[in-house]
């Protein structure tokens, strides 16, 4: 049916019952007949624990070695979905983002993506196979890791949604798509069904934490939609589309 590329924050894989959770609303998007590419984040609290460890080590830690250590979490997370989704009796197959092409400049802490070839993971969708990506990271022209700064996994999902030439990116997270405020501060705030790039962007420079600005305009740019949807549930979020697109555009792949 449709060639999704989803990505679930650290919320949505925060412990083991978690990624279990995960692991069956993969399977059962599998099963509805589509490919399916997952990008993840570490889990919960694990990088704000490594840079903890990191500062105790060393007041001033050296870029190179953070980026290296900020790596770690979303390889744990990209394993653990992996096995989790070959326990439930289907196929996947993980990947680091050097491993799944991602390309970046030489920054350390807030690198950019130059490039995604993606050719790993798309022969794993080829194999029948889910193809799941470590988000938030890349590797720099001397073969070092880097990381993208804040929001850099919606980044690595929509750039990875590009490079595959995905139906759409559903970025899921702990809420039920975009609101007018925060839901979990404003009891009234309104779910907003769809909504243009421009005015995703003019709430992020705003303030809103659901999507980084720099996430945004990469989907802007490539004209990819966006599906903001909560993990713990199936309601059917906001999506994110150019200005008067009309969105029955997008497939009906869920």
């Amino acid at each position: 049916m449709a060639l999704i590329v989803q990505k679930y924050g650290g919320s949505s894989v925060a412990d083991s019952d978690s990624i279990k959770r995960v692991a069956k609303r993969i399977i059962a998007t599998k099963k509805a007949g589509n490919d399916v590419a997952v990008v993840v984040s570490a889990m919960g609290d694990t990088t704000d624990d490594l840079i903890d460890q990191a500062l105790d080590m060393d007041s001033n830690p050296p870029a190179r070695e953070m980026d290296m250590l900020m790596t770690a979490g979303e390889r744990i997370s990209m394993s653990l979905l992996a096995m989790s989704i070959h326990a439930q009796g289907d196929k996947a197959h993980s990947f680091t983002g050097s491993q799944a092409g991602f390309m970046t400049d030489a920054r350390y802490g807030a690198a950019h993506i130059r490039a995604v070839h993606p050719h790993r993971v798309a022969e794993a969708l080829s194999n029948g196979e889910v193809g799941i990506v470590a988000g938030f990271q890349g590797v720099n022209p001397d073969g070092d890791a880097t990381t993208l700064g804040r929001g850099g996994s919606d980044t690595s999902a929509v750039a990875l949604a590009v490079a595959l030439h995905a139906d759409v990116c559903e970025i899921y997270t702990d809420v039920d798509g975009v609101f007018t405020a925060d839901p979990r501060i404003v009891p009234t705030a309104r779910r907003i069904p769809v909504i243009s790039y421009e005015e995703m962007m003019e709430m992020a420079a705003s303030g809103s934490k659901i999507l980084a600005l720099r996430c945004v305009e990469y989907a802007q740019r490539f004209h990819m939609p966006i599906h903001v949807r909560s993990s713990f549930s199936h309601r059917s979020g906001t999506l994110i589309v150019p200005q008067g697109m009309n969105p029955q555009i997008v497939p009906n792949y869920s």
